[in-house]
Formats: C-alpha cells, sequence, structure tokens
C-alpha cells in the first residue's frame, strides 16, 4: 500500500479531568513539537501539526530514519531535545533557523529524541489507521523492538490506570506538558480531537506595563504582563487579550489615563525574534499602578508560553508584590524523564 505524502495528526480535545470510566489509555504529552515521520522507500518526511514540513529542521533525525532496515511506514510522536536532565522546548524552537549552517550545528550539539506514540503505517506498508489503538501499540512495540540501533528514538510510556495518570499529571510542568487519554478501542481519525489533554493550569498575579491596540481599532487589545526580578525590575512575562468587548471602551479610557513610564524596567516586549512582527514594538507603557490575576498554563524561559487568560482585576494587590517567587516552579516528571533520557543513552 502506497504510504501518503501528507496525513494530518489525530489531535485532542482539552478538558478538565481525565475520563475515570474504563477503555482508556493515558500517555504523557512531552513538551516538544508533534510530528508525523513518514518514510516511503528511502525518502523520509518529517511533518508539524500544521502541515508544514520539519523536515530540513532535524537532519539527525532523517538520518536515524532513513538508516532503518524497516520502509514505508508512518509513525507519531514528538520531536524534543533533552538537555541535562530535561527537556527544552527552546532548544527546539532555536531548529526553526533559515541558516542549514546553524541546523547543523545544533543538531550536534543537541541532537533531539523522536518520542515515539503510535503507529499509523506498520513497515511494509500495513494500513493500521482503521485499527484499534490495542493494535497499533502493539505494532508501535514490535517497531520498536525490532530496532538494532534506538539511538534517539524513545518509546513512550503509556498506562491504563487512571491513578499513575493522575501521577503523572500532579507533576506536570517542565518536561511534561500533560496527559493524553486515547480509546484503547479507537481508530486513528486524522484532523479530529479524537483525543483528550488535560493540563495543569495555575494563576499569578501580575502588574499592566503596558498594552497593546486591537488591529486597527482605538480599543485596548491586549495586556502586557509584568513581574518584578530578583534586582526589583519589571520584567515583561507575557500577554492576555481576553478582555471581554463590553469593557474595552472604559478600560481603554482608564489605561491612557496611566500612559507613562517606567513601563517596563526590565525586559520590555518588542525584543527581536523569529515571531517578531511590525506591531511587536508597538506598545504603550503605562505607570505601575494596576494589577490582575491571570491563568496559564506553562512557563518557558520565565516567559508564560502562551496568551493567558484574564481572571479578575486585584485593587487590593500591591504591583511590588507581584514577583516571580509566586510562580509555582516547574516540577520534573523525574521517573519518565530519566526514563527517557537513559534509553537514548544506552541506545548511544
Amino acid at each position: 500500500m502506497a504510504i501518503p505524502r501528507k496525513l494530518e495528526p489525530m489531535e485532542a480535545k482539552l478538558v478538565s479531568e481525565l475520563p475515570s470510566e474504563s477503555g482508556w489509555q493515558f500517555e504523557p504529552k512531552w513538551d516538544g513539537f508533534r510530528c508525523l515521520a513518514l518514510r516511503a522507500g528511502r525518502r523520509v518526511d518529517l511533518l508539524a501539526k500544521s502541515g508544514k514540513p520539519l523536515t530540513r529542521y532535524f537532519p539527525e533525525v532523517v538520518a536515524r530514519l532513513s538508516a532503518l532496515k524497516a520502509d514505508n511506514f508512518v509513525l507519531d510522536g514528538e520531536l524534543a531535545v533533552p538537555v541535562g536532565d530535561a527537556l527544552s522546548f527552546d532548544a527546539v524552537q532555536a531548529r526553526l533557523h533559515p541558516a542549514a549552517s546553524r541546523i547543523r550545528k545544533l543538531s550536534n550539539e543537541t541532537p533531539a529524541t523522536f518520542l515515539l506514540f503510535d503507529c499509523l503505517y506498520a513497515p511494509g506498508g500495513e494500513k493500521l489507521v482503521d485499527q484499534t489503538l490495542k493494535v497499533r501499540r502493539a505494532a508501535l512495540e514490535k517497531f520498536y523492538g525490532a530496532l538494532k540501533d534506538k539511538t534517539g528514538i524513545v518509546l513512550t510510556p503509556y498506562t491504563r490506570t487512571l491513578k499513575e495518570a493522575r501521577k503523572w499529571l500532579d507533576r506536570a510542568g517542565g518536561s511534561l506538558d500533560g496527559v493524553v487519554a486515547k480509546e484503547v478501542e479507537g481508530p486513528y481519525v486524522p484532523g479530529e480531537r479524537a483525543m483528550l489533554k488535560v493540563k495543569r493550569f495555575r494563576s499569578a498575579d501580575c502588574v499592566v506595563g503596558g498594552f497593546r491596540y486591537g488591529v486597527d481599532s482605538d480599543e485596548v487589545g491586549s495586556l502586557l504582563l509584568g513581574l518584578y526580578n530578583d534586582q526589583g525590575l519589571l520584567d515583561h512575562v507575557g500577554f492576555t487579550s481576553s478582555i471581554p468587548k463590553s469593557k474595552r471602551k472604559a478600560l481603554t479610557g482608564q489605561l491612557e489615563k496611566l500612559r507613562g513610564p517606567p513601563g517596563f524596567t526590565g525586559k520590555a516586549p518588542g525584543g527581536p525574534s523569529r515571531w517578531s512582527t511590525e506591531r511587536s514594538s508597538e506598545w504603550e507603557p503605562l505607570k505601575s499602578k494596576l494589577v490582575v490575576e491571570v491563568c496559564y498554563d506553562h512557563v518557558t524561559a520565565d516567559r508564560f508560553r502562551h496568551g493567558t487568560k484574564l481572571l479578575r482585576w486585584r485593587p487590593d494587590k500591591a504591583p511590588h508584590q507581584c514577583t516571580f517567587e509566586q510562580l509555582e516552579l516547574e516540577a520534573r516528571p523525574a521517573a519518565l524523564v530519566k526514563k527517557l533520557l537513559n534509553a537514548s543513552a544506552k541506545a548511544r
């Protein structure tokens, strides 16, 4: 059977709790790039969840998959970069670089690991998409067990016990981004949210150090959030745009009255990055008067990974109380990460 050149990955729906009924398989949600690896003959393609090619950014993974005796397969997994005793999302992001020389350098210095968690086409081209997860997992374990060289290729663990899955979720943070639940008797449904995922959300009180106007609007579009560092400087840590439309006009007037320095006295928004746009440097500094409580899901390099949700205003909170100390330390799922890293090290 012909291996497709493109295939949409099955996605997950965010839920508040793990399912408690029987018939579910739980897996760690790793902190990296979701990736489908397709090999047809000698050709290997790595595809991101968006469908965009990742092949040129991870040449060491392509080389490993190309060197395998097995061919004509499709694997679903996560591209992750071990750094020290954890996985570094920043190191994965750093691979999205236009210079081939830079990519080669990083692939040698911080080689990526491909964490396997599903098999859509078994070696030889046997289509498994319509088969149950139980069948696909057995095929994945057979594939992995047959590898003579497992360098940089790791089989992700799983449990069908809710108690164990909850332990993983309690340790979420750092390398572990949450827990994914899949129906044991369910097929692989490309492009559909047929899985469930639970992420551990946290809240923090932040100083509003500035704001941005909405696109083609004279009303506020997002609030820029800050926390005080050990030197007493206000660092930009993220943003929130979940402002009710009915309150934006009044809030804009309130913010404009507070417009002025100091804004952010430490790390400021609008620094250069591959994600920068023309609007990245367009923001209005504010006097340090306002405090909001926001809900966040993950912290990377002292910044909220994604946009946060505005929970409430905190007029009872003094701005100087909004420090990095309130952020819950990212607990590393030591046993799982150790198992992953040891497996990769032994393979070398």
